[in-house]
C-alpha cells in the first residue's frame, strides 16, 4: 500500500510508519512544517482546505494528528483541542472524498479517537454500539468521528479507531508514571476502583495496520484489550513488576485541585472496553494480558 499518515512524528504515528516500513508499504506524512517537508510529503493545515489532487496517489490515509488532551483545559486549550481534531478531520475527510470521486484513491481513511467517546460509566461493559457518555471527551470525540462523515458519504471506508491508554515508556502516559513508581512513591488514583482500558504501543500499531489492509475494519473500532483493569488494580501490577510499593494513594481531591476537570474525565474516570469489533473481524492482540506486557515493556 501507499499510506498518508497525519500526526506521523507523534508517539503513535512513529511506531506505526516502522510497521509499515519493515512490512514493504510506502509511507509519506502530512507535514504542517514546510522546513520538515520530505519528499512524496503533502503540506497542510488542519485548519485549512487541501487539495483533493495532492491524495489521488494513495491507498489509504491515517489521521493521527491532533493536540495533546493531557494538559490544563482552560478554555483556550479546550478550544483547540476540540478544533484541531474536528477541523482538522472535516478539511482532511472532504479533500479525501473528492479524491475518491475523481480517482478512486484513497479507499480508505483510518481516523484516530479514543475512548472518552463514552464517559464515565463505572461498571458497565462498553462495546462499539453502546451510546456516547457525558462531558467535554465525549463531545470532542463525537464531533471528531461525525467530521469524517463526508468521506464515508463518498463510499470511502472510513474506521474509527477508539484508542485507550497506550502502554510505552517511550511516551505517553505510562512513561510519566514510571519516575514515581520507581522511587516507590506512588499509589491508586482517588478509590481506584475506575476501570482503565489499555493497549501497548505495538498492539497499537498492529490494529492500524490491520484497519488499514482489512475490508472488515470500518465504522467504530474500540482499540483496547479485552482485559481492562481498574486502576487500583494496574497500580498494584506495576509496582510488582517494577519490585516497589505502591502504597501512597493520590486523593482525588488533590488531582482535581492541580488538574481540574482534565483529572475528572482522565484521571478518575474509567471505562470499562470490550474491543468487540476488532476481534469479530480478526484481529489478534500480541499484548492480551497487563502483566505480561508490563514486563516485556519494562525487562
Amino acid at each position: 500500500m501507499k499510506v498518508l499518515i497525519s500526526g506521523a512524528s507523534g508517539m503513535i504515528g512513529r511506531q506505526l510508519a516502522t510497521l509499515l516500513n519493515t512490512q514493504h508499504h510506502t509511507v509519506q506524512s502530512l507535514v504542517r512544517d514546510p522546513a520538515k517537508l520530505g519528499r512524496g510529503d503533502v503540506l497542510w493545515q488542519s485548519s485549512a482546505a487541501l487539495d483533493p489532487a495532492a491524495l489521488a496517489d494513495f491507498d489509504v490515509v491515517i489521521h493521527l494528528a491532533g493536540k495533546p488532551v493531557a494538559t490544563l483545559w482552560t478554555d483556550k486549550a479546550k478550544a483547540e483541542i476540540r478544533d484541531s481534531r474536528v477541523q482538522g478531520t472535516a478539511n482532511l475527510a472532504r479533500a479525501v472524498a473528492t479524491a475518491f470521486r475523481r480517482s478512486g484513491k484513497p479507499s480508505a481513511l483510518i481516523c484516530s479517537s479514543a475512548i472518552g467517546y463514552y464517559g464515565n460509566r463505572g461498571e458497565e461493559e462498553l462495546v462499539e454500539e453502546s451510546e456516547p457518555g457525558l462531558g467535554f471527551l465525549a463531545d470532542v470525540c463525537r464531533g471528531w468521528e461525525d467530521a469524517a462523515l463526508p468521506a464515508a458519504m463518498a463510499g470511502v471506508r472510513v474506521a474509527h479507531m477508539r484508542t485507550s491508554l497506550v502502554l510505552s515508556t517511550r511516551g505517553g502516559a505510562l512513561a510519566k508514571m514510571l519516575p514515581a513508581f520507581r522511587f516507590g512513591v506512588a499509589g491508586k488514583f482517588g478509590n481506584g476502583r475506575q476501570w482503565w482500558s489499555w493497549v501497548t504501543l505495538e498492539d497499537t500499531a498492529r490494529a492500524y495496520l490491520f484497519a488499514a489492509s482489512s475490508d472488515q475494519a470500518h465504522g467504530a473500532l474500540n482499540l483496547a484489550t479485552p482485559n481492562p483493569v481498574t486502576n487500583a488494580e494496574f497500580t498494584r501490577t506495576l509496582g510488582r513488576v517494577l519490585h516497589r510499593p505502591t502504597l501512597i494513594p493520590v486523593p482525588a481531591f488533590a488531582l482535581r485541585a492541580l488538574a481540574g476537570q482534565m483529572a475528572e474525565e482522565m484521571l478518575l474516570s474509567g471505562q470499562r472496553i470490550i474491543p468487540r469489533r476488532l476481534l469479530d473481524a480478526g484481529f489478534r492482540f500480541e499484548d492480551p494480558e497487563l502483566e505480561p506486557a508490563l514486563r516485556k515493556l519494562l525487562r
